[in-house]
């Protein structure tokens, strides 16, 4: 295998397509290496490098890591020093499609990612990679939990968990799960036999150039590099069969409603048939790694129990009376919103929306509430509520469904509980991201959290 070959591809229908070098860490000792981008993978990547005796180029755009690191900014004196580099690891949030990483390409620079690295020079046999819009947290985390309680050696990792090159990390495990962004999907050259994919909708467009088809792309490039055998994928998504030649060359279709009778999920405490989903996924997926429990209903039952679902993923925060407090502030998109609806189809819920502008389209949400029967009121909050309020009124999305704009998530909250009674749902799904008025989701989950106290509801235990 060439180690430093390249698709010579430069386009796909018209979207271009940035060639992946086939690199592995065991490769960069002897070369000039920068770092580009010090957070949480950057970081690991560093230690990755100090492992190797490698003393790397470190830049990052807005430096915070300690002064004595020698951490240059990219635009006082940062990318020239890149640009001498032979080999840059950019860390995942840095596009691939921006103009920095742009002129490291025209430089004849190699741009690669850490977790790409590690993947080019490990036994695939042993990784699942774990893909999707939404859904991938729980999917991996489940494949994963299983794994550990039928006693084999399983770390979680990738997006989700940790850097799996990271010297920190021990290598010493039969298994790797490993979910996959999009950020990082663009950084594989190649894929396991087996991955998995949960959904695909519209996200993330700005740091793929804008254009959802270049982030379709680019997210389920992660399913079809060489050594791609079969994907496991949602088979209730129109757009991932629309898609279906982007997947692996073998595609095994999962739908909500498969197995009726799989008990075993019962143990895994999940909401909602999305959820039921990404554990037949979960489950799939490593009946295709050829791993004997996962085919057995009785060790799937045992392997389910003691699951603790994620935080932020549909979890189920307090009470007010009869009125349900929900925290589903992972959702950043329309999809996982509408799949949180979804899980109260007969009960009334006061749905919370609304954060960072990512400039998607809200449309769809107002054509996914439609067939709703129950009674819905979508509450926006700051700072695209009223965005989202113009979008899905001027769409129409349906008698059941009213609309209320408030000014902050505390007020939100407490008209949401009050229209809830006696025994509805206050939902934060908000189908956008947290960071404009918030740290992040978990900054905004507290503060759910504390508007839910506030209004006198309790605590779930």
């Amino acid at each position: 295998m060439n180690h430093d070959s390249a698709s010579c591809r430069v386009s796909v229908d018209g979207i271009a397509v940035i060639p992946r070098v086939m690199l592995r860490w065991s490769d960069l000792p002897g070369r000039r290496v920068g770092l580009y981008g010090l957070g949480v993978e950057g970081m690991a990547s560093l230690r990755r490098c100090r492992a190797l005796d490698i003393d790397p180029v470190l830049v990052d755009d807005s430096p915070s890591a300690a002064t004595d690191l020698g951490v240059l900014e990219t635009s006082a004196g940062g990318l020239p020093a890149l640009a001498g580099c032979e080999v840059v690891i950019k860390s995942p949030g840095i596009s691939r499609y921006g103009p920095v990483v742009s002129a490291l390409r025209d430089a004849g620079v190699t741009v690669v990612g850490g977790l790409g690295l590690w993947l080019a020079g490990s036994d695939l046999s042993r990784v699942l990679v774990v893909t999707g819009t939404k859904g991938k947290s729980t999917t991996t985390s489940i494949a994963a939990h299983l794994l550990s309680a039928w006693g084999y050696r399983s770390l979680l990792a990738g997006n989700i968990g940790k850097p799996p090159y990271d010297p920190q990390v021990s290598e010493d495990y039969d298994y790797w799960v490993v979910e996959v962004s999009s950020y990082q999907a663009t950084d594989l050259p190649v894929t396991p036999p087996v991955a998995a994919v949960t959904s695909l909708h519209p996200d993330h467009l700005p740091w793929h150039g804008g254009d959802p088809e270049i982030y379709y792309r680019d997210k389920l490039s992660a399913l079809a590099q060489p050594g791609a055998e079969v994907t496991v994928a949602n088979g209730d998504s129109a757009l991932l069969r629309s898609h279906a030649e982007l997947l692996g060359p073998r595609v095994r279709w999962v739908h909500a409603a498969d197995d009726p009778d799989a008990a075993w999920m019962d143990a895994l405490g999940l909401i909602g048939l999305h959820n039921r989903r990404n554990a037949l996924i979960a489950a799939e997926s490593l009946r295709a790694m050829g791993i004997a429990e996962a085919s057995d209903v009785s060790s799937l039952g045992l392997g389910a129990a003691g699951f603790v679902g994620l935080p932020s993923r549909l979890r189920e925060v307090g009470r007010r009376s009869g009125v349900a407090f929900v925290d589903d502030n992972l959702s950043t998109n329309v999809l996982p919103a509408l799949a949180a609806v979804d899980a109260f189809p007969d009960r009334r819920v006061a749905l919370i929306v609304g954060g960072q502008s990512r400039g998607i389209d809200y449309a769809p949400l107002a054509v996914g509430l439609r067939s709703r029967v129950a009674p819905l009121v979508l509450v926006t909050v700051p700072t695209n509520g009223p965005d989202i309020h113009a979008q899905v009124a001027a769409a129409g999305a349906g008698p059941s469904v009213s609309i209320v704009d408030t000014t902050s998530l505390e007020q939100a909250v407490t008209m949401a509980a009050g229209w809830a009674e006696p025994d509805g749902v206050v939902l934060l799904s908000p189908a956008a991201p947290s960071f404009d008025l918030f740290r992040d989701y978990r900054a905004r989950g507290e503060a759910f959290v504390a508007a839910m106290l506030a209004c006198g509801g309790t605590p779930a235990q």
